[in-house]
């Protein structure tokens, strides 16, 4: 049996509770598709996030479609990429152009609390991740007033693939709640 599947994944230092995440899982369950959506806890170590949503995507019994916001854009680009799936980025992280060695150090999660350590090793591994992105498969979200991440590298990086640029927001993607439906349709929700 199909049951087409949306996996959220949540950026650097946040989670499950981020604002996008907690609006695309109350508008699904609005819906009748509360089944349909999966947000876990990314591990701050790049492998083992990779990992952990791996895993989902290979339990799924059916076509997966992957909503990564910020450094979990990334992590959907790589995902996508290993499994073939389709992905809608949000203000991705462009690694191949970040200075990754900026985010070494102790970091607090925005939601939980929780500390955390990003090492030179776990920077490593989000370079050793990058993989170019196959366009059809994209759907790049940015607005230019994101003040986190330059957009036009992710403009740069997703050359080729279907793009929204807006004006204005900031790094949370301020027009989110417009977005959902169409994110429901480009995952046939």
């Amino acid at each position: 049996m199909d049951s087409p599947l949306i996996v959220y994944l949540h950026g650097f230092c946040s989670s499950p509770a981020s604002w996008k995440s907690r609006l695309l899982a109350e508008e699904m369950a609005r819906r009748g598709l509360a089944g349909h959506f999966v947000c876990t806890q990314l591990s701050p170590v790049p492998d083992e996030a990779i990992a952990g949503v791996g895993r989902l995507i290979e339990q799924a019994d059916g076509r997966v479609t992957l909503v990564g916001s910020s450094l979990g854009g990334h992590y959907a680009n790589h995902l996508a990429e290993k499994y073939g799936l389709n992905a809608v980025l949000i203000n991705p992280a462009a690694v191949d152009r970040l200075e990754t060695a900026k985010f070494i150090g102790r970091h607090e999660n925005f939601h939980t609390g929780e500390s955390f350590v990003f090492t030179p090793g776990h920077a490593a591994q989000l370079r050793a991740q990058v993989s170019r992105p196959t366009p059809g498969r994209y759907w790049l979200l940015l607005e230019e007033g994101d003040e986190v991440l330059d957009w036009h590298q992710a403009a740069d990086f997703y050359a080729g693939c279907r793009q929204s640029v807006l004006p204005g927001g900031d790094h949370s993607f301020t027009r989110f709640p417009d977005f959902v439906p169409q994110i429901l349709e480009f995952a046939g929700l």
